[in-house]
């Protein structure tokens, strides 16, 4: 129990922190796209407004333009080279440089970024442009001179790719694109080598996921050579309460037996009355509690080192459902068992006979005079699958699985009738636990059915 509870904690713990930097590391990396991007998309819309190239006055090594002059055509000017669009200039001027407005963080150009930019262009007839058929590169006005990495032959296969793809902004390889219609038809089409960018990105992603998987690494280190001492209240909680239950059952004990050995020598003198028989009965039921209470810690106490061997499964609940059947009969109760020969399993053969002396005993208690009690074993894959069925009077509301709970009774009065404590079930339950099986509770026909799935091995 305290392993298990250690191993939660750490997986809790892990989870957690693998939620927090799967959120932290694709957050920084989506930010490092997004700004990436944003360059990009300042480089292609300058370059597409200046007709494929940047300003003249930038390739020619002058500084960057000056607030209210070059940044607009001239009279007489070639508008093709304008170098900004009317009422929207796409960077701001700052210092000796321009900020570009194409991510959360402003890109900074100056007389550098046309000497640091790989770039080319390509410019196709409107004519060819609508046919919807391939463009020869004959045709093409191919503009290379800032790249030199691709061929004009290369430049036409991107150029047809764009066309049929009909997008305005896009990837070709680590080319990015972006279209745009000159005013006397022509179609432009600027790309700007991003293979470095897209390569700082692919860096930038494998060494923070490395940086993630490296904290996680110390963290499981750390936390699982510390979650003991964390837990550490928890365990004193829990084996304090486990050594009261135990010295509380074996002191109860003693005064248990001094009262049946009194009740008996009243007997004895003065012979069987009604309130020797209260004693006897209440007696009785606070033995079996003490029982139930003590088999209750055993099981949590040993459930990592449960003793097991192979036996017959079969035989075991056959004989156990068996001492049940006089008991049934004086209830007028029908009895239908389907209990097939030669199952076998790997478990405590003591717990398991206890385990469905439980569920019997709580089918016949709760089972209406002249009703039906179904037992059902059966092999499934790798498990075997118990189920004890009872007729019943009212079936209780909600989740039937609350009646695995401990001192849990779905009608206090209907077990003050019985003699039950709510105790019984939680036994049944810690004994599936400890095989590493699985208990639920359900409403079938007009009763009750518990069913088990316990592991072979």
């Amino acid at each position: 129990m305290i392993k298990k509870l250690q191993r939660k904690f750490v997986m809790i713990t892990m989870i957690s922190l693998l939620a927090v930097l799967l959120l932290v590391v694709g957050g920084i990396n989506g930010l490092n796209i997004y700004q990436t991007n944003g360059k990009s998309n300042i480089l292609l819309d300058m370059l597409v407004q200046n007709g494929g190239s940047f300003p003249k006055q930038w390739d020619k090594g002058s500084h960057p333009p000056e607030p209210g002059e070059e940044t607009r055509p001239k009279d007489g000017e070639d508008k093709s080279e304008e170098p900004l669009s009317p009422g929207e200039p796409p960077a701001s001027q700052e210092g000796d440089g321009i900020r570009g407005r194409g991510g959360l963080f402003s890109y900074r150009m100056s007389e550098e970024t046309p000497f640091e930019t790989r770039y080319f262009s390509v410019t196709i007839p409107k004519e060819l442009t609508d046919s919807g058929e391939t463009v020869p590169v004959s045709q093409m006005q191919v503009d290379l001179t800032h790249v030199a990495a691709v061929t004009e032959e290369e430049v036409a296969a991107f150029a047809n790719e764009v066309l049929e793809k009909g997008r305005e902004k896009g990837y070709c390889g680590q080319y990015k694109y972006q279209k745009t219609v000159k005013e006397d038809g022509q179609t432009l089409l600027v790309f700007v080598d991003c293979g470095n960018d897209l390569q700082s990105i692919r860096n930038f992603a494998g060494i923070s996921l490395l940086v993630a998987f490296l904290c996680l690494v110390l963290v499981l280190f750390f936390v699982s050579v510390f979650s003991r001492r964390a837990i550490r209240p928890v365990i004193e909680s829990m084996e304090k309460q486990r050594q009261f239950i135990t010295d509380a059952g074996h002191e109860i004990k003693t005064p248990i037996a001094i009262i049946s050995a009194n009740a008996e020598v009243i007997e004895m003198c003065e012979g069987e009355s009604e309130w020797t028989r209260s004693i006897r009965n209440q007696v009785e039921r606070l033995g079996e509690l003490v029982k139930n209470l003590l088999t209750l810690s055993r099981l949590d106490e040993m459930q990592e080192r449960l003793q097991t061997a192979d036996f017959s499964c079969s035989e075991t609940v056959k004989e156990c459902v068996d001492a049940f059947a006089p008991m049934a009969q004086a209830k007028g109760l029908q009895m239908q068992k389907q209990i097939p020969q030669g199952l076998y399993m790997n478990g405590c053969e003591s717990n398991i006979r206890q385990f469905v002396t439980i569920l019997m005993d709580n089918a016949v208690k709760y089972a209406p005079d002249g009703g039906c009690i179904r037992i059902t074993l059966e092999k499934k894959e790798r498990t075997l699958e118990l189920s004890v069925y009872n007729d019943c009077e009212e079936i209780p509301d909600g989740d039937l699985n609350r009646l695995f709970d401990r001192f849990y009774r779905a009608d206090s009065s209907r077990s003050r009738k019985t003699g039950g404590y709510g105790i019984g079930l939680s036994v049944a339950h810690a004994i599936v636990k400890a095989h590493r099986g699985k208990i639920t509770a359900r409403a079938k026909d007009s009763g009750i059915c518990f069913t088990a799935r316990l592991p072979l091995k």
